[in-house]
């Protein structure tokens, strides 16, 4: 169930951030950027003191897609 949990999150995070940064992404590519975007965000999460294993799922979509702006960032970058 985690799994199928992190690729419906991971598909709206990203999904919400490629919107957010004006990109037009297959489904395919916002599930990935999402899930990604979820580690990324997880681990920022952590080295600013939070646990994101013990929010709730709007934090987690949050962290989700804060990761995925981040990463699309990045990616424009180069």
């Amino acid at each position: 169930m985690g799994f199928l949990y992190s690729i419906i999150i991971g598909g709206v995070a990203g999904y919400l951030a490629s919107r957010f940064m004006g990109s037009h992404n297959s489904a395919l590519i916002n599930i990935i950027l999402g899930i990604v975007g979820g580690l990324v965000g997880g681990f920022i999460a952590r080295r600013l003191g939070n646990d994101p294993d013990n929010d709730g799922l709007v934090m987690n979509l949050l962290i989700a897609f804060g990761g995925a702006v981040v990463l699309i960032f990045l990616g424009r970058l180069f």
